[in-house]
């Protein structure tokens, strides 16, 4: 007996077709605001000289997380790349994981409070972030190209799908551990849908949705990496490049820039979470 295939691959090529074929306007439109962004925010940064650069980002890290360690170790980190010749693509990764975050939460937010208030939308948006999070990270690379092509943003769009799972999964854990005591003093007291949300809810789901944040930028630095493979240049393309090359030590020096950069946004991240948590 013949056995019965599911073409579920003919399928999502036959979607993805249909996709660029009747809305490549809109792929287009947002591949040019995308690309746009991404040259402005880097022609920004790398107009003042890296030492300046760098002195900023260490007050920048002092003054959110309040903690002088932190302020050095963004210091002396920042200054070790760029005395191993790689401030260029540390900016243009930076970059990338602002823009990519960016979308991210703006996508993520409404979508974890829709879910926290709206039982039927609970029930369909998890399991499809079941689905996002259990798959491979080389497999959000297909769709990238053939809607973006090669390039900055086919690895934002990527990133971006990659990366929005802890944003909504945490918003939505936020407002649901809100005590119900309180939701029903709100009550009580008349307020409306959105006051009790924009008053109440939102401000106590703060410390868990910054966490959503910190994951969420986690993510976008790992995908940025790997974007490298389509494009993406920044750190992750310094990383492919010496792999192609046999260049060993040239991709240690990328991937410990890749780290510092990591733990600088971790533990910035952390210390504002943990403020918020505090107040």
């Amino acid at each position: 007996m013949e056995q019965l295939k599911i073409p579920i691959g003919k399928s999502l090529e036959y979607v993805i077709e249909l996709i660029t074929e009747h809305f490549s306007f809109a792929t287009k439109a947002f591949s040019e605001v995308t690309e746009t962004g991404i040259s402005f925010l880097v022609d920004s940064m790398m107009f003042f000289p890296p030492w300046a650069l760098i002195l900023f980002f260490s007050a920048i890290a002092w003054f959110l997380s309040k903690r002088k360690g932190l302020a050095l170790f963004t210091l002396i980190g920042l200054g070790l790349i760029w005395n191993m010749g790689l401030w260029a693509p540390t900016i243009s990764t930076i970059a990338l994981v602002l823009i990519s975050t960016l979308i991210a939460m703006l996508i993520g937010l409404p979508l974890g409070i829709l879910s926290a208030l709206n039982t039927t939308s609970f029930k369909i948006i998890m399991p499809i972030l079941d689905v996002m999070q259990t798959m491979p990270a080389f497999v959000y690379l297909i769709p990238a190209i053939p809607f973006f092509g090669l390039g900055p943003v086919g690895a934002i769009f990527s990133t971006v799908i990659f990366s929005m799972p802890p944003a909504i999964r945490l918003t939505c854990l936020g407002i649901k551990q809100v005590p119900v005591e309180l939701v029903e003093a709100a009550d009580s007291f008349g307020s409306t849908r959105s006051q009790k949300l924009f008053k109440l809810q939102l401000p106590m789901a703060t410390p868990t949705i910054m966490a959503g944040i910190n994951q969420t930028i986690m993510l976008a630095l790992s995908m940025v990496v790997i974007a490298a493979m389509i494009g993406a240049k920044g750190l992750g393309g310094e990383v492919w490049k010496a792999i192609q090359r046999l260049e060993p030590d040239k991709g240690f020096e990328a991937g410990i820039a890749i780290v510092i950069v990591a733990i600088i946004l971790d533990r910035i991240m952390q210390r504002v979470g943990a403020q918020q948590k505090a107040a």
